[in-house]
C-alpha cells in the first residue's frame, strides 16, 4: 500500500508556488514565437470505416512551426458548429488510431487529438517527430532533455504544440469556438492544466492525475514512473540539481493552476504511485477557477477510469446542456 498524506490533511494541503521570476514574461514569449509560425491547419479526411463519424487526420505548426499530427472526429449527424475536446495525452504514448477515440463524438462533441512529439512505444504508435531532439546528456525517457535551461527543456516544445492544438481546433468551422475544453490523464492532464493558465477563453478543462505538478515534492515522495527518471539523473549528475529545479518550476502546473479561469472536473487518486495525490490536491487548492474534485481512494495511476469518464460526461453536460 502507498501512503502519501492522510486524507484530512490532503484536503487541506496548500503548498506555497514555485513561481521562478519571469514566469509569465517566459511564457508570453514562447506563445508569441510559435504564433510567428503559420498555423496552416490541414485536415485530410480518413476512410476508417467510422460510418457514423467524420475523421480527418490532422496537421497543423506547433513549437518551432514543427508539424504535429492528431486525429479530428465529429458526429456525422451534428448540425451547427460543436463543442470541441482537445484531448491530450500519456506520457510515451502515441495518437493511436481513431477508433481508440470514439468517447467524446458519441457523447455529440467534437474531439482533436494531439499527437505528443517523439512519444510512442510499440504499441502506443505516433507520428510526430521531434527535430530538436536531445541537447546534452540523460537517462532514457523526456523528462531530462534539455533540462538546464527552460528555453531547451522539452516540455517547452510539448505545452507550445498544445496550445497551437487549442488554436487548430478553434479555427475549424465544425467547432464553436467559445466552447473548447482541454482534457487528459497523468502527461495529459499535466498539459490540460497548463492550457487553463495559458490559453485565455477556455469552456472546460478535464485534469486528471495531473504530472508535471507540485514537481518538488513528488520527487520527495516517488520514484515511479518519470518521475523516477529525473532521481536517476540526479543521482548521477548532482551538480545539475539547483539548475534543473528552477527550469522545472516553469513548467509545475501549480503556477497555471492559479493562473486559471475556466471550470475545471479534476481527478485524483490516494494509492497513485507514480503522480502522488498530494500534487493533484494541490493544483485543485490552488487551481483560480471553478472546480470540482472526484477523489478515488482505493485506486492508483489509473485513477477512477471509466468512472473518472462518465463524472466528466456529466460536468460536460452540465455546461453545454444535453
Amino acid at each position: 500500500m502507498f501512503t502519501d498524506l492522510p486524507l484530512d490533511e490532503l484536503r487541506r494541503y496548500r503548498p506555497p508556488l514555485p513561481e521562478p521570476p519571469g514566469f509569465d514574461a517566459f511564457w508570453r514569449r514562447t506563445v508569441d514565437e510559435a504564433r510567428a509560425h503559420d498555423l496552416a491547419p490541414r485536415f485530410t479526411a480518413a476512410d476508417t470505416g467510422l460510418t457514423q463519424l467524420h475523421t480527418d487526420d490532422v496537421e497543423f505548426a506547433g513549437f518551432g512551426g514543427h508539424r504535429i499530427r492528431g486525429w479530428f472526429l465529429r458526429p456525422r449527424t451534428a448540425t451547427g458548429p460543436l463543442p470541441c475536446v482537445v484531448q491530450y495525452l500519456g506520457y510515451g504514448g502515441g495518437r493511436l488510431l481513431p477508433h481508440d477515440w470514439l468517447l467524446w463524438p458519441a457523447a455529440g462533441y467534437a474531439t482533436l487529438v494531439m499527437d505528443s512529439r517523439g512519444q510512442s512505444g510499440p504499441n502506443r504508435p505516433g507520428d510526430t517527430p521531434d527535430p530538436v531532439g536531445a541537447t546534452h546528456p540523460g537517462v532514457p525517457g523526456k523528462l531530462t532533455q534539455g533540462l538546464l535551461d527552460p528555453d531547451t527543456y522539452y516540455y517547452r516544445r510539448l505545452f507550445t504544440d498544445a496550445v497551437r492544438a487549442v488554436d487548430t481546433a478553434r479555427g475549424h468551422p465544425a467547432v464553436d469556438a467559445e466552447r473548447i475544453v482541454v482534457a487528459g490523464h497523468s502527461q495529459g492532464g499535466a498539459l490540460a492544466l497548463a492550457m487553463t493558465g495559458l490559453v485565455p477563453g477556455l469552456a472546460g478543462a478535464l485534469i486528471d492525475a495531473p504530472f508535471l505538478t507540485h514537481i518538488r515534492r513528488a520527487l520527495d515522495v516517488t520514484d515511479q514512473g518519470p518521475y523516477g527518471e529525473l532521481a536517476r539523473h540526479f543521482a548521477g549528475r548532482r551538480d545539475d540539481i539547483d539548475t534543473a529545479l528552477h527550469t522545472l518550476d516553469h513548467f509545475d502546473g501549480l503556477n497555471f493552476a492559479a493562473r486559471a479561469t475556466a471550470p475545471a472536473l479534476f481527478g485524483t487518486a490516494l494509492r497513485d504511485e507514480i503522480v502522488p495525490p498530494s500534487t493533484g490536491f494541490a493544483a485543485h487548492h490552488h487551481y483560480a477557477g471553478d472546480k470540482r474534485l472526484e477523489v478515488w481512494r482505493f485506486n492508483a495511476h489509473e485513477s477512477g477510469g471509466g468512472a473518472q469518464r462518465t463524472a466528466e460526461i456529466r460536468f460536460l453536460r452540465e455546461l453545454f446542456g444535453g
